[in-house]
Parts: structure tokens; C-alpha cells; sequence
């Protein structure tokens, strides 16, 4: 059972992001504050879910908090200061966005730039541990999901309403056979032997 909070009292905002190893589209990033001791059984890891679960859970974490915010960085500002910074400035965008003052922050993994003044503690596997993370890692991976969605049918080569973005073979390949999109990371490359970018 995922937890509610990781403290007791100060006003608590769960992040994450999602597209951090993608080929492609931004790296978009949630959070999420929910009331003390919430408790949803289907909640969890967004990775552990469906796709159809996920998108059923979007409506229900969006009513149910208290605040939520969702950001993004896009993959030109992810060539300039790289994904990791590039993470971490769409966790800050998404809690500047937030309508409730977080006090606390957990945050999925284990480094972050600090926020403000506001205390923080990593954790890694975060959303499966606590649920704002969770909730945070949902709405994260939907909003960006229908984001290459909608890229997708501007160019379908790529495959992106499969992979969203993430280096398949046969993402790969079409980079290989038709070039790089205006939405590709410009920087990543691709450590696959058979399948190499340049």
C-alpha cells in the first residue's frame, strides 16, 4: 500500500517527470498535493499500470487534490542544458503553477535541484511508495502521452503514437531513414551497436 504522506504536518507536493530517456518531444513533469491521509487503492507507479488506467485515474487525481500542476521543457531547451537539468526545471515549472503553497517536497529519485527555500527529500522508486508521487508520475506520463499522440499525426513515420517518443527499433530505424523531426533531442544519441545515430 502506497503511503499519503512522507510528513505529517507541512503541506506536501509529490513530482515526477516523464519522456527523461526519449529520443523525442519534451520531458514534461507534475505535481501534486493531496489532502491528509488521501488513500486511493488503485493508485500507484504509472509504470505498473494501463494505459486505460491511467487515463481513468487523471480525472479522479485532478478532482481529488488539492492542487495540481503539469509543465514541460521542450527538446531544444533540453539540448541546452540537458535532460537533467531540463527534468528538474519542469519539476520547478509545475510547482510554480501549483494554486496552494507546497511546505515539503518529495521528489521521485535521487537528486534534485532545490525549489525555493522549500524542503525536500528524493525517493528513489518514489511512486511506488507514496501517492502524490504516483499521482504526480501519472499525470506526467498522460499529458505527455497525448502530447506525441498529437505530434504523431504530423509524422507518422516515427511511430511515436507506440513508442511516445522512447528509442525503439523502429524509431531508430526511421531517424536513420528520414532524419531528425524539429522535435527530436538533437544531443541524444542512440548505444545500440546495430542501430547507431550520428
Amino acid at each position: 500500500m502506497l503511503l499519503s504522506q512522507f510528513h505529517d504536518i507541512l503541506v506536501e507536493a509529490g513530482c515526477d517527470e516523464a519522456g527523461r530517456g526519449c529520443l523525442s518531444g519534451p520531458v514534461f513533469a507534475a505535481a501534486v498535493i493531496f489532502p491528509k491521509d488521501y488513500y486511493n487503492p488503485i493508485l500507484n507507479d504509472s509504470k505498473k499500470l494501463s494505459e486505460k488506467k491511467r487515463m481513468a485515474l487523471r480525472p479522479i487525481i485532478e478532482k481529488e487534490a488539492l492542487a495540481f500542476a503539469v509543465a514541460s521543457v521542450s527538446p531544444a531547451e533540453i539540448d541546452k542544458i540537458n535532460i537533467h537539468n531540463a527534468s528538474y526545471k519542469a519539476m520547478h515549472l509545475a510547482l510554480d503553477q501549483l494554486a496552494l503553497k507546497a511546505e515539503h517536497l518529495i521528489i521521485d529519485g535521487n537528486k534534485f535541484i532545490p525549489y525555493r527555500d522549500i524542503p525536500y527529500e528524493c525517493i528513489v522508486k518514489g511512486d511506488g511508495k507514496y501517492l502524490s508521487i504516483a499521482a504526480a508520475s501519472i499525470l506526467a506520463k498522460t499529458y505527455r502521452d497525448e502530447y506525441m499522440d498529437n505530434l504523431a499525426m504530423e509524422y507518422p513515420n516515427y511511430d511515436w503514437l507506440s513508442n511516445k517518443g522512447y528509442p525503439t527499433v523502429k524509431h531508430r530505424t526511421a531517424v536513420l531513414k528520414y532524419g531528425l523531426t524539429p522535435h527530436h533531442r538533437k544531443t541524444f544519441r542512440v548505444t545500440d551497436p546495430q542501430l547507431k545515430l550520428f
